[in-house]
């Protein structure tokens, strides 16, 4: 056995390979040597093949199958971050096509982008402001949530368009054990409305109302329902830069009662508003499993899940400060996030 002396560290696998071959060299039989080291006999005949036809150094490790080297590994790294070569046509890469190019199995592959936390056929969007009042307004924002003022209401109001009541064209077939609910892919549009809703931050209680169009008329009138909801308390509204929520009528009921403050999110920056959260969470949860024969069954459907959503609500909680934020709304940095 020289090679491996007492001044090394030897690791207890190699150590018992060693015994196994140690042993079948002073004649002892497989059975036998099974019995004393405690391993299976394929793996005796194993090493006692590996020692015979290469003597010490074939008791070493060897890579396992599939796995690369680290060269290859670097080189798959390197190749998926650039982009494919134009004769292949695609705009990505995918682990068959990489496979192929770099001449190893596609399994070979996606092990490293696991390894490596690549994923070629994934993609997010991004929308930078341009908001030339983009600080004072996130700050402005911001604030608020971190810093409610004392005896008042802040609230999130936006408007969802275009909510369509869709009719499939076959009755729902529940979820059944082994079975995910199913729903027809076609469908009849019976008509669209547009929901209003009002987020009170504190508690995650929702005023909503839905109308047919979404005009300053409208934004003004949903506004006195959410004046009324809350009597006698100063309201701090975050809304976003649409141009009904500034119209001159708004402006001027605004005036007459200064209770209401609206604060706008900057321009291309609606994630910093609350209620888009809600309607994230409305959208999965109601209105995108249903079916709707008419447009009234629809809004009908969206007063239920409110109704029901302001029984069981909690507060929602922003965590970010505005010093945070700022790096990443600005060119060169992602603007999305999965937490506030």
């Amino acid at each position: 056995m020289g090679g491996w002396t007492p001044a090394r560290a030897i690791r207890a696998d190699l150590m018992q390979r060693a015994h196994i071959v140690l042993l079948a060299g002073e004649g002892i039989g497989t059975n036998e040597i099974v019995r004393r080291v405690g391993v299976s006999k394929p793996t005796v005949i194993l090493w006692k093949q590996r020692y015979a036809a290469e003597g010490l150094g074939g008791l070493e490790d060897r890579p396992k199958p599939g796995r690369p080297s680290d060269t290859d590994e670097a080189e798959v790294v390197a190749r998926t971050l650039e982009a494919p070569p134009e004769r292949l046509g695609v705009r990505h890469w995918s682990s068959r096509l990489l496979g192929a190019e770099l001449g190893m199995s596609n399994v070979t592959v996606a092990k490293v982008w696991r390894r490596w936390g690549l994923q070629p056929w994934k993609q997010e969007t991004f929308k930078f402001s341009t908001d030339p009042e983009l600080e004072a307004k996130l700050r402005d924002v911001v604030g608020l949530y971190l810093h409610p003022p004392e005896k008042a209401v802040v609230l999130c109001v936006d408007e969802k368009s275009q909510v369509q009541a869709l009719d499939r064209t076959a009755p729902i077939p529940p979820i059944r054990p082994g079975l995910p609910e199913k729903a027809t892919h076609d469908y009849v549009r019976r008509g669209t409305t547009t929901l209003f809703a009002a987020l009170e931050v504190a508690t995650g209680k929702v005023v909503d109302a839905c109308f047919d169009r979404r005009r300053h008329q409208e934004f003004l009138t949903f506004l006195k329902q959410v004046a009324k909801a809350y009597p006698r308390v100063k309201l701090h509204v975050v809304v976003d830069n649409y141009a009904t929520h500034k119209h001159p009528t708004v402006r001027a009921w605004l005036a007459r009662h200064p209770r209401v403050t609206l604060h706008f999110t900057p321009t291309s920056g609606s994630w910093l508003n609350l209620v888009e959260v809600f309607f994230s969470i409305i959208t999965r949860h109601a209105i995108r499993r249903g079916s709707y024969a008419s447009v009234d069954d629809l809004t009908a459907a969206i007063r239920t899940y409110i109704d029901g959503w302001n029984t069981r609500c909690g507060p929602f909680v922003w965590t970010r400060t505005a010093d945070e934020l700022l790096p990443h709304a600005t060119p060169g940095k992602r603007t999305s996030f999965t937490r506030h």
